[in-house]
């Protein structure tokens, strides 16, 4: 009997097989993870800059380089934004070139700075409870306490957008009407500097509807206008959901528009 590859072995390298092997994460992506870390917690606020690279570098002990390619990701992600000469800066919605970051809508004539900023009007800011559908959007349980703002924007005297947008209650507690629209900034800037909430990234789906009574009543649209429903859920960090917005657009005026690559 040959007893150069024991039954047990055998049986120990069959399981060994089928175990896949630990992922392999690249450095850059572990320091990337780890200044993630340090935005989450606030150690840098949003328009405040970061450490230099060569800080970074001898904080984490790596490479410039990696932390370069770190920086590089956390830019392209708009996290981060680079600065000629200045360093590096975490990304607030305040700056004006992120101010519309979310919103794909433009004018079909120039573009939205040479538009101007919206119009707001806001409509309600109740505290409800979570449908289910609510709830499974935003990670809560069903029943869960949340903020629902109606709001109306319009460029040039035109309304344009009708939103309805529901936040986790906890969160955003102190938030109402008068604070929305007394704050003459993006409502996202709001989130960040008297919530620090800072949306990071969303996803959409969008399709085409008609209007329905109040939806025409408040765009100033006749009951037959296409319209486009764009559903957003915005997240923070973490991928934590934090906002789900509901958007019916006017397209009279304008398109949207979205660049890929």
């Amino acid at each position: 009997m040959n007893n150069n590859f024991p039954l047990a072995d055998a049986t120990s390298a069959a399981v060994t097989a089928d175990v896949p092997a630990p992922a392999f994460s690249p450095l850059y992506q572990q320091i990337k993870g780890l200044i993630l870390q340090s935005l989450q917690s606030g150690e840098w606020k949003p328009g405040e800059s970061i450490p230099s690279e060569m800080d970074l570098a001898a904080r984490y002990r790596v490479s410039q380089g990696t932390v370069r390619k770190a920086i590089d990701e956390l830019a392209s992600g708009h996290l981060l934004v680079r600065r000629q000469g200045k360093g590096t800066f975490v990304a607030t919605h305040a700056e004006d070139h992120v101010q519309y970051r979310f919103l794909k809508l433009v004018p079909d004539r120039g573009d939205l700075d040479s538009e101007g900023p919206a119009q707001r009007a806001i409509v309600d800011c109740k505290r409800s409870r979570a449908t289910a559908d609510i709830a499974r959007a935003l990670a809560l349980r069903t029943g869960d306490a949340v903020l629902q703002v109606r709001r109306v924007l319009s460029f040039g005297g035109i309304p344009t957008i009708l939103e309805d947008l529901w936040l986790p209650a906890a969160p955003f507690k102190g938030l109402t009407a008068e604070r929305l629209a007394d704050y003459h900034g993006p409502m996202y800037a709001l989130f960040e500097t008297e919530f620090g909430v800072r949306m990071v990234r969303a996803d959409e789906k969008i399709r085409a509807v008609l209007p329905d009574e109040t939806q025409s009543h408040l765009l100033k649209v006749s009951p037959n206008t296409p319209l486009l429903s764009v559903e957003r859920i915005a997240y923070t960090y973490n991928d934590t959901p934090m906002e789900l917005r509901r958007g019916i657009y006017s397209t009279e005026h304008h398109h949207y528009r979205n660049a890929l690559s």
